[in-house]
Protein backbone atom coordinates (compact mmCIF):
# COMPACT_ATOMS: atom_id res chain seq x y z
CA UNK A 1 0.00 0.00 0.00
CA UNK A 2 1.48 3.40 -0.95
CA UNK A 3 2.50 5.75 1.82
CA UNK A 4 0.04 8.70 1.64
CA UNK A 5 2.69 11.08 3.05
CA UNK A 6 4.66 10.61 -0.19
CA UNK A 7 1.72 11.03 -2.56
CA UNK A 8 1.82 13.88 -5.08
CA UNK A 9 -1.08 16.22 -4.46
CA UNK A 10 -3.62 16.73 -7.29
CA UNK A 11 -2.34 20.22 -8.15
CA UNK A 12 1.24 18.95 -8.46
CA UNK A 13 0.07 15.95 -10.47
CA UNK A 14 -1.87 18.24 -12.81
CA UNK A 15 1.18 20.47 -13.27
CA UNK A 16 3.37 17.45 -13.97
CA UNK A 17 1.01 16.02 -16.60
CA UNK A 18 0.53 19.44 -18.23
CA UNK A 19 4.31 19.88 -18.47
CA UNK A 20 4.79 16.41 -19.96
CA UNK A 21 1.98 16.92 -22.47
CA UNK A 22 3.17 20.39 -23.53
CA UNK A 23 6.69 19.04 -23.94
CA UNK A 24 5.50 16.08 -26.03
CA UNK A 25 3.23 18.16 -28.27
CA UNK A 26 5.91 20.81 -28.84
CA UNK A 27 8.60 18.24 -29.60
CA UNK A 28 6.32 16.44 -32.05
CA UNK A 29 5.63 19.68 -33.96
CA UNK A 30 9.32 20.64 -33.94
CA UNK A 31 10.39 17.21 -35.17
CA UNK A 32 7.91 17.40 -38.07
CA UNK A 33 9.15 20.87 -39.05
CA UNK A 34 12.83 19.87 -38.87
CA UNK A 35 12.23 16.74 -40.98
CA UNK A 36 10.29 18.70 -43.58
CA UNK A 37 12.60 21.74 -43.79
CA UNK A 38 15.96 20.03 -43.47
CA UNK A 39 15.74 16.27 -43.09
CA UNK A 40 16.96 16.55 -39.50
CA UNK A 41 15.94 14.85 -36.30
CA UNK A 42 15.43 16.91 -33.16
CA UNK A 43 18.69 15.56 -31.68
CA UNK A 44 20.63 16.35 -34.85
CA UNK A 45 19.28 19.90 -34.79
CA UNK A 46 20.26 20.24 -31.13
CA UNK A 47 23.80 19.09 -31.94
CA UNK A 48 24.20 21.48 -34.86
CA UNK A 49 22.60 24.45 -33.07
CA UNK A 50 24.62 23.98 -29.87
CA UNK A 51 27.82 23.80 -31.91
CA UNK A 52 26.81 26.81 -33.99
CA UNK A 53 26.23 28.83 -30.81
CA UNK A 54 29.55 27.77 -29.22
CA UNK A 55 32.16 30.53 -29.58
CA UNK A 56 34.57 28.18 -31.36
CA UNK A 57 31.86 26.21 -33.19
CA UNK A 58 33.19 23.14 -31.39
CA UNK A 59 32.70 21.12 -28.22
CA UNK A 60 34.07 18.01 -26.58
CA UNK A 61 31.73 15.13 -27.42
CA UNK A 62 31.24 14.31 -23.72
CA UNK A 63 30.30 17.90 -22.87
CA UNK A 64 27.90 18.07 -25.82
CA UNK A 65 26.25 14.79 -24.78
CA UNK A 66 25.71 16.17 -21.28
CA UNK A 67 24.34 19.49 -22.54
CA UNK A 68 21.69 17.93 -24.78
CA UNK A 69 21.02 15.05 -22.37
CA UNK A 70 21.87 12.14 -24.63
CA UNK A 71 24.03 9.09 -23.99
CA UNK A 72 27.60 9.11 -25.28
CA UNK A 73 26.77 6.24 -27.62
CA UNK A 74 23.64 8.05 -28.83
CA UNK A 75 25.69 11.15 -29.60
CA UNK A 76 28.33 9.07 -31.38
CA UNK A 77 25.63 7.49 -33.55
CA UNK A 78 24.15 10.88 -34.47
CA UNK A 79 27.60 12.41 -35.02
CA UNK A 80 28.46 9.56 -37.41
CA UNK A 81 25.38 10.39 -39.50
CA UNK A 82 26.04 14.14 -39.42
CA UNK A 83 29.70 13.61 -40.32
CA UNK A 84 28.78 11.40 -43.31
CA UNK A 85 26.52 14.23 -44.50
CA UNK A 86 29.36 16.76 -44.12
CA UNK A 87 27.57 18.72 -41.38
CA UNK A 88 30.13 18.14 -38.60
CA UNK A 89 33.77 17.12 -38.31
CA UNK A 90 35.42 15.25 -35.45
CA UNK A 91 39.06 15.32 -34.40
CA UNK A 92 41.00 14.11 -31.35
CA UNK A 93 41.20 16.75 -28.65
CA UNK A 94 44.54 18.54 -28.55
CA UNK A 95 44.20 18.80 -24.74
CA UNK A 96 43.10 15.27 -23.84
CA UNK A 97 43.99 12.21 -25.91
CA UNK A 98 40.88 10.41 -24.66
CA UNK A 99 38.50 13.13 -25.86
CA UNK A 100 37.07 13.92 -29.26
CA UNK A 101 36.12 17.41 -30.38
CA UNK A 102 33.15 17.86 -32.71
CA UNK A 103 32.78 20.98 -34.86
CA UNK A 104 30.01 22.28 -37.07
CA UNK A 105 31.01 22.71 -40.72
CA UNK A 106 29.93 25.47 -43.08
CA UNK A 107 27.36 23.06 -44.53
CA UNK A 108 26.04 22.42 -41.01
CA UNK A 109 25.77 26.15 -40.34
CA UNK A 110 23.93 26.61 -43.64
CA UNK A 111 21.46 23.84 -42.81
CA UNK A 112 20.75 25.38 -39.41
CA UNK A 113 20.15 28.67 -41.20
CA UNK A 114 17.63 26.90 -43.44
CA UNK A 115 15.62 25.23 -40.65
CA UNK A 116 15.92 27.89 -37.93
CA UNK A 117 13.18 30.27 -39.18
CA UNK A 118 10.61 27.46 -39.26
CA UNK A 119 11.83 26.18 -35.88
CA UNK A 120 11.42 29.62 -34.32
CA UNK A 121 7.96 29.98 -35.89
CA UNK A 122 6.79 26.65 -34.40
CA UNK A 123 8.17 27.49 -30.94
CA UNK A 124 6.67 30.98 -31.02
CA UNK A 125 3.26 29.83 -32.27
CA UNK A 126 2.93 26.83 -29.98
CA UNK A 127 4.69 27.94 -26.80
CA UNK A 128 5.06 31.70 -26.55
CA UNK A 129 1.90 33.05 -28.22
CA UNK A 130 -0.41 31.34 -25.72
CA UNK A 131 1.74 32.67 -22.87
CA UNK A 132 1.28 36.24 -24.10
CA UNK A 133 3.80 38.17 -22.02
CA UNK A 134 4.40 35.46 -19.42
CA UNK A 135 7.58 33.97 -20.93
CA UNK A 136 9.56 35.60 -18.11
CA UNK A 137 7.33 33.84 -15.56
CA UNK A 138 7.85 30.49 -17.31
CA UNK A 139 11.61 31.08 -17.25
CA UNK A 140 11.53 31.96 -13.52
CA UNK A 141 9.59 28.74 -12.84
CA UNK A 142 11.68 26.40 -14.99
CA UNK A 143 15.22 27.67 -14.36
CA UNK A 144 15.41 26.57 -10.70
CA UNK A 145 13.96 23.17 -11.65
CA UNK A 146 16.52 22.78 -14.44
CA UNK A 147 19.34 23.91 -12.15
CA UNK A 148 18.23 21.45 -9.47
CA UNK A 149 18.17 18.61 -11.99
CA UNK A 150 21.57 19.63 -13.43
CA UNK A 151 23.16 19.79 -9.93
CA UNK A 152 23.77 16.04 -10.06
CA UNK A 153 27.04 14.98 -11.69
CA UNK A 154 26.86 15.11 -15.48
CA UNK A 155 25.80 11.94 -17.26
CA UNK A 156 29.35 11.47 -18.56
CA UNK A 157 30.61 11.30 -14.97
CA UNK A 158 28.05 8.69 -13.92
CA UNK A 159 29.52 5.21 -13.49
CA UNK A 160 28.83 2.83 -16.33
CA UNK A 161 26.98 -0.40 -15.68
CA UNK A 162 28.74 -3.48 -16.85
CA UNK A 163 26.77 -5.88 -19.00
CA UNK A 164 25.48 -8.93 -17.22
CA UNK A 165 26.07 -7.36 -13.83
CA UNK A 166 23.19 -6.62 -11.53
CA UNK A 167 23.05 -4.33 -8.58
CA UNK A 168 24.87 -1.07 -7.95
CA UNK A 169 27.99 -0.35 -9.97
CA UNK A 170 29.93 0.58 -6.83
CA UNK A 171 29.98 -1.34 -3.55
CA UNK A 172 28.02 0.40 -0.84
CA UNK A 173 25.97 2.44 -3.31
CA UNK A 174 22.28 1.64 -3.43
Amino acid sequence: MPDPSHAVDPVQLGAYFALVEVSSLLRHAIEAQLREDGGLTFVQFQILRRLQLAPSGSARMTDLADSIVISRSGLTYQADKLERDGLVARVPSPDDERSVVISVTDAGRALVGTVLPGHEEVVTRMLFEPLSHDADALTRILEPVRDHMRAAPPRSAAPRRRRGRTGPSHPGVT
